[in-house]
């Protein structure tokens, strides 16, 4: 009896001591800084190719003359919240003129965004533009930001502006778009 009091006495002091310190180490994790992200501010653009389901081709060179809003998200498998803000962007306005335009940038292919363009009001008139392999998102460092649900893999809720010029100007992780454009 007094050796399994001893036993759940240790246990519950191991738990008491593990449970904080891990609970640190995954907070210090998921709030750490990203080099390669924020290390891009007010520095030109890194150098882009995406295509959108209509074969449109967005690239820094095409994209001189307006400001950008890069929304980096895990598409598809982030129902509803990024495709709430996909078709908010793709009926805001505020992100379809002759100088600003939002590119919604995902890992899924053009045929799965077919699939469900007519599920949700907008996400038929959003510019959603296609990152096969990932590549841009690694350029951009949005795979290891603190705010992407699959570490390394797939790109966080980031947002990223560019200016006129293709200057990154500001960067917000998580659903956090209070910055002007």
């Amino acid at each position: 009896m007094e050796n399994e009091i001893n036993i759940k006495t240790i246990a519950i002091i191991l738990a008491l001591i593990i449970l904080p310190v891990a609970g640190i180490l995954v907070f210090n994790q998921f709030n750490k800084p990203n080099s390669k992200l924020d290390g891009l501010l007010n520095k030109p653009s890194p150098d882009f190719s995406l295509s959108d389901r209509g074969g449109n081709n967005y690239s820094p060179d095409n994209l001189k003359g307006k400001k950008v809003v890069l929304f980096f998200s895990e598409g598809l498998a982030c129902y509803p919240a990024c495709w709430n803000q996909i078709a908010l962007f793709g009926t805001d306005q505020r992100f379809n003129t002759e100088d600003t335009v939002a590119l919604s940038v995902v890992l899924d292919t053009p045929e799965d965004w077919r699939k469900v363009a007519n599920k949700m009001d907008g996400i038929d008139k959003a510019k959603i533009v296609f990152d096969k392999g990932g590549q841009v998102s690694r350029s951009f460092g949005t795979l290891t930001a603190g705010s992407s649900m699959r570490n390394g893999t797939s790109p966080g809720h980031t947002y990223i502006l560019l200016d006129k010029q293709g200057i990154v100007q500001k960067q917000r992780k998580l659903n956090n778009l209070k910055f002007t454009i």
